[in-house]
């Protein structure tokens, strides 16, 4: 049990990641999510019974959702469309595209293929047991993703960033074209958010076209805990509390599906507690808010 929150904690906290750029730092309502996470698991699924190896699938689906991105972010800034419906459009065509990859199936299994998560279980089995292994690989590359965003916040481009999301103003004075770096943020984010449905693929053995259907509200509830698990300005604190953010949001269904039949509790029902919790956290947000005011007066 413990072993699954932390892999599912993990892979998919490099989805609130994504989340987590085009959301809180370019403040861009990104819905491509639901489309760009089934995106990488589709390109995931096929490249591997293709024969490709597993970095260059995780690769190619990271593009893919590079590509996603980048139709949302043209469609935004070029023909002028909100953000929401932007992404809702691009959500919308993906559902067809990510079909056409899957040779229109609507699910294809990775349960005869034997994968990289497959192998390390394998190799790791007497020494660590169960999937610890597993864990271990994907806190590697989980955090190794968060440091390369780490860096990459620190640079001119990064910090420039972060400052469209609060004042374009402010980068349109300093001579920036504010459009060249969103679309370069919502790229990245869902080039991130393909590359954990790729992961998740790999780990569930199977690739599904409704695999993202509301997996931006899970994001959302993620990504609200960590905030609240966590209060800082510092862009390192921040990516971590969106991974620990993450892995207790994933604890918590884990704890719903294995004990919620005690209050009649169904898997139905895991949509209704994950608005539950994103509603619980606003109203919690909202109020240390107004007691920071209170104080300050």
């Amino acid at each position: 049990m413990i072993e699954g929150i932390l892999i599912e904690g993990l892979v998919y906290g490099i989805m609130v990641l994504g989340v987590f750029i085009t959301f809180r730092v370019l403040n861009f309502a990104d819905m491509t999510v639901d489309g760009s996470f089934p995106l990488g698991s589709a390109l995931m699924v096929v490249l591997l019974l293709g024969g490709f190896p597993t970095p260059l699938a995780i690769l190619a689906a990271f593009a893919g959702g590079c590509a996603a991105g980048l139709v949302t972010a043209l469609i935004h800034t070029r023909l002028k469309v909100p953000d929401l419906l932007s992404g809702i459009l691009t959500m919308t065509m993906l559902y067809s595209i990510n079909l056409r990859i899957m040779f229109n199936r609507a699910n294809i299994s990775l349960l005869k293929f034997t994968s990289l998560f497959n192998r390390i279980t394998g190799w790791t089995a007497d020494t660590l047991g169960g999937l610890w292994g597993v864990v271990i690989f994907c806190a590697l590359l989980t955090f190794l993703v968060k440091t390369a965003l780490d860096l990459f916040f620190h640079t001119d481009y990064g910090l420039t960033m972060g400052a469209l999301g609060d004042n374009p103003q402010l980068v349109i004075s300093q001579g920036m074209n504010p459009d060249v770096i969103k679309i370069s943020g919502i790229c990245l984010a869902n080039g991130l958010t393909a590359a954990a449905g790729a992961l998740t693929a790999m780990y569930q053995g199977f690739a599904d076209v409704s695999l993202g259907t509301g997996i931006i509200v899970s994001g959302l509830a993620s990504l609200m805990l960590g905030e609240l698990l966590i209060r800082s300005n510092r862009i390192g604190l921040q990516t971590l509390r969106v991974l620990a953010g993450s892995v207790l949001y994933r604890g918590l269904m884990y704890l719903a599906r294995d004990y919620g039949y005690h209050i009649n509790m169904t898997p139905n029902d895991f949509k209704l507690i994950t608005g539950l919790l994103i509603v619980i956290c606003i109203i919690l947000s909202h109020n240390r808010l107004f007691r920071a005011r209170r104080r300050k007066r």
